[in-house]
């Protein structure tokens, strides 16, 4: 047997291990010689591969609907499927982070975060849309502007040799002519002149819907506030500009405690308006240096420049005693809502790897904020005061 034959059988040989799970495959050691199959074997058919590799697909989402308590349903076997194949990476890094914090995986979270991972990247395509055409907007103007421009001066100088022509038309009947024709190139020429300012007029309006389009891209229709893409665009942008002025830079979770309560009991349209008095009360704090945001959902994210932990800490915890006295009443039925108490988690950016690190200690700060007794504000790395105000 030829050293090319010899290959292409450790070639096949390899293949047809990996997609029938066998488990000499599975146990091979890095390096080790691959297993020749025996004089006389044949090629596998298409069942004989792709079978066991269903079968071991199937397992892993079995074993994932297992693994999370969650019903056999289209919706389930979709996520399932998108998780074990590596198509939801971001869904499987929330998955992990949450089973590790011992929390459930339901289907209304799933859903709920599959939405929200949707949106993102409507949203991200759409921004992008929005980029172009704001650039082609940019050179048309400039083109027009310059076409204009240009178009004027030629009319005055038209206009001039209109003048000197005409002064001496009687000198015959050619310059005349020649005058007359001149003219009308002037007129046409003061008639695109005319064109250009409109479409130009036209352009700037045109800008002005891009940009309030943008701003309401960015918005959040229900509370006002700016939403997660503009709060991230926000962070990248504040961590750049305090690492190049040397300034400090904190970042905060807010989320509003037992708000599904608050759902069950006086129904969505309810819950919105709570949303909207947090927000209300959040963006109070809001300056130069505070930046407020809705994250998702009944949490909030917070910026804070030029700030230590501790001044944000006092910023935040004022707002979170302010919600807490307040007693709101439901004015569809005169029902009060009951006390109303938002949990928070603050990190200083600069203290961990990269904002991703931070955005964490920040969300972990919140879970031991919300498991210790909520209505209250910790910093990452705080151990909980049992004595602190509790909801």
């Amino acid at each position: 047997m030829t050293d090319e034959s010899r290959d292409e059988g450790s070639r096949r040989a390899r293949w047809w291990q990996w997609f029938s799970g066998s488990a000499d495959a599975d146990a091979a050691e890095p390096g080790s010689a691959p297993a020749t199959p025996a004089p006389g074997s044949r090629d596998p058919t298409a069942r004989e591969v792709w079978l066991p590799a269903k079968r071991r697909m199937m397992s892993r989402i079995t074993d994932f609907l297992i693994d999370h308590d969650l019903d056999i349903l289209p919706a389930t076997m979709s996520i399932a499927y998108e998780c074990v194949t590596g198509g939801a990476p971001r869904l499987a890094q929330q998955i992990l982070e949450r089973t590790e914090k011992g929390l459930p995986i339901s289907l209304g979270w799933l859903e709920e975060q599959r939405g929200e991972s949707s949106n993102d990247k409507n949203s991200e395509a759409f921004a992008v849309l929005m980029g172009r055409l704001e650039d082609s907007l940019d050179e048309f103007s400039r083109t027009a502007k310059g076409a204009r421009s240009a178009t004027n001066a030629y009319s005055s100088a038209l206009q001039r040799h209109v003048d000197d022509l005409e002064g001496v038309g009687r000198a015959g009947v050619v310059i005349t002519e020649l005058a007359a024709l001149t003219r009308a190139m002037m007129e046409r020429t003061m008639t695109i002149e005319t064109e250009l300012a409109c479409s130009e007029r036209r352009a700037e309006a045109l800008q002005t819907s891009l940009d309030e389009t943008r701003r309401l891209a960015d918005m959040d229709h229900l509370t006002g506030l700016p939403n997660r893409r503009a709060f991230d665009h926000m962070l990248e942008r504040e961590v750049r500009e305090a690492q190049a002025a040397n300034e400090s830079l904190c970042v905060a979770f807010v989320d509003i405690d037992h708000f599904k309560r608050v759902n069950d009991t006086h129904g969505h349209p309810a819950g919105d308006r709570v949303l909207k008095f947090v927000g209300e009360t959040l963006n109070r704090i809001a300056d130069a240096r505070c930046f407020v945001a809705r994250h998702g959902g009944e949490e909030f994210a917070v910026i804070w420049r030029n700030h230590t932990v501790d001044m944000a800490w006092k910023k935040l915890d004022s707002a979170r005693a302010e919600i807490a006295e307040r007693r709101l009443v439901n004015r569809a039925n005169d029902t009060p809502f009951g006390r109303i108490t938002f949990s928070g988690g603050i990190a200083d950016v600069f203290a961990y790897p990269d904002r991703s690190a931070a955005l964490k200690a920040a969300d972990e700060a919140l879970y031991i904020a919300k498991q210790s007794g909520r209505n209250r504000i910790l910093r990452a790395g705080e151990t909980p005061d049992p004595q602190a105000q509790a909801a």
